[in-house]
């Protein structure tokens, strides 16, 4: 059987798909890999263990007398750069874009190259310290210069996978593009401070390419360059729906992705945590965050204790709009200081002593998330789309939908389920089918 290979390295979950010739899923693999400490005792993922891991799969899939390997992807989290010197050996430790970002650099960066927030305009990524992972390369110029001198290349992981696999090394603009700090959307290169501290040198060529062909002995592979796994799970829904749309991907962060709006940020979406990504030929692509997940398992367990019930009753709890009907105290939340629409510091806990139900509480709670949802979706343009897909968790929740479909009565509202979009959009990138249908769950809400 002809397949496409798909890795997929999430935070947790280790992987590989397999998708037969009509992106059917065949096979798929996961591991959880344990963590150790870099030199500072931080948690992150041991890079030798990773690498071991992928070349050995690797070498058993294009071993494997069932499959002919005909196509190959990678995906991986972004701000991940592995640094490699002139033997293409690993120099530093897979430094987590959780690790504290020192004070004193940042100090540094900005009082040399301009303020926080004029950077954060020009690169499309809010000041997120390692989490701008062109930010993790000048912290290892100044605080690690020894090392920093024997970089002949940095990749980012997805890259960084492509590179074990098939010893291409490239640079690609999803992972270039996804909250790095390291791209100007004004001039749509690298930014200034990136040139002026050299380390544009130390990346591989920036290619918007599909693929290339590599040869594994007799075998011809179609690989791909490898690519930042949210801007990968957009491709499924770019492919299968013509018509502009938002896709909200729901789940402990929940990120709006606008493909079809690619205007510049303004000061107040930025302040209200909107960011740029970048699609796979280079243009941008508008996103919006909020901490909904953390906020709904929050006050959700608030409610469980309040009626001394159990944590999950709320997946037993039915729609019904006649809740929203009685009076409710204003939603104050718990766990959006410095992220969403509204990042300002909250006074005072929202009151749910007055709800005289479990179930009128958790209506009243989605309630007061969608509400702040909505102001993120038309952050970022949902009102002016056809269309809006709800994937992950909250896809599920009868109530949440409702209340979104309620908040844009003119967008049609979907509620999908593709579990492995993540690894399909690497899939159909690589192999660009002329024909896709999408094979996931796609269910309009009425």
């Amino acid at each position: 059987m002809k397949v496409t290979v798909v890795f997929d390295i999430g935070r947790t979950n280790k992987k590989y798909v397999l998708f037969d010739k009509d992106f059917q899923i065949v096979e798929e693999y996961s591991e959880v890999l344990p963590e150790i400490t870099d030199e500072d005792g931080f948690p992150c993922d041991d890079l030798i263990l990773l690498s071991d891991w992928l070349q050995h799969h690797w070498k058993q899939l294009l071993n494997d007398e069932r499959f002919e390997v005909v196509a190959v992807n990678a995906t991986a989290y972004g701000a991940s750069f592995v640094h490699l010197d002139a033997e293409n050996k690993p120099l530093t430790h897979l430094y987590s874009y959780l690790k504290p970002f020192p004070k004193a650099i940042a100090e540094q960066f900005y009082s040399t190259y301009g303020d926080a927030k004029t950077i954060a305009l020009q690169t499309g990524s809010p000041e997120l310290g390692m989490l701008n992972s062109g930010l993790q390369i000048y912290w290892l110029k100044y605080a690690r210069p020894e090392i920093f001198r024997k970089i002949k290349y940095s990749l980012h992981l997805p890259q960084y996978v492509i590179y074990l696999l098939t010893g291409r090394q490239v640079s690609e603009y999803t992972s270039i593009g996804c909250h790095t700090a390291l791209w100007s959307f004004e001039m749509m290169d690298y930014h200034p401070w990136v040139k002026a501290e050299g380390i544009d040198k130390i990346f591989p060529p920036l290619l918007a390419s599909s693929s290339f062909i590599q040869r594994v002995g007799k075998k011809t592979i179609q690989s791909g360059f490898g690519m930042h796994d949210s801007s990968s799970a957009l491709i499924p829904y770019r492919i299968a729906f013509k018509e502009p749309f938002v896709l909200l991907s729901t789940g402990t962060w929940c990120i709006n992705f606008n493909p079809f709006n690619a205007r510049p940020l303004t000061f107040d979406q930025l302040e209200k945590d909107c960011l740029h990504y970048m699609n796979s030929e280079g243009s941008g692509v508008k996103a919006s965050r909020i901490f909904l997940g953390r906020e709904h398992d929050h006050q959700v367990s608030r409610i469980a204790a309040h009626f001394d019930i159990a944590f999950d009753f709320y997946k037993k709890v039915t729609y019904n709009p006649q809740y929203f009907q009685e009076k409710s105290p204003a939603f104050i939340p718990a766990c959006m200081e410095g992220n969403g629409p509204k990042p300002e510091k909250q006074t005072g806990l929202w009151d749910i002593s007055g709800f005289g139900t479990a179930e009128s509480a958790y209506h009243h709670l989605l309630a007061g998330l969608t509400d702040l949802l909505g102001i993120s979706l038309r952050l970022v343009g949902a009102e002016e789309v056809e269309s809006i897909y709800i994937d992950g968790g909250f896809a599920r929740n009868l109530i949440f939908t409702q209340l979104i479909k309620k908040a844009f009565p003119k967008q049609k509202i979907y509620s999908t389920d593709l579990p492995y979009a993540t690894a399909l959009g690497a899939a159909l990138y690589v192999q660009r089918p002329q024909e896709f249908a999408f094979p996931g769950k796609n269910q309009e809400v009425e």
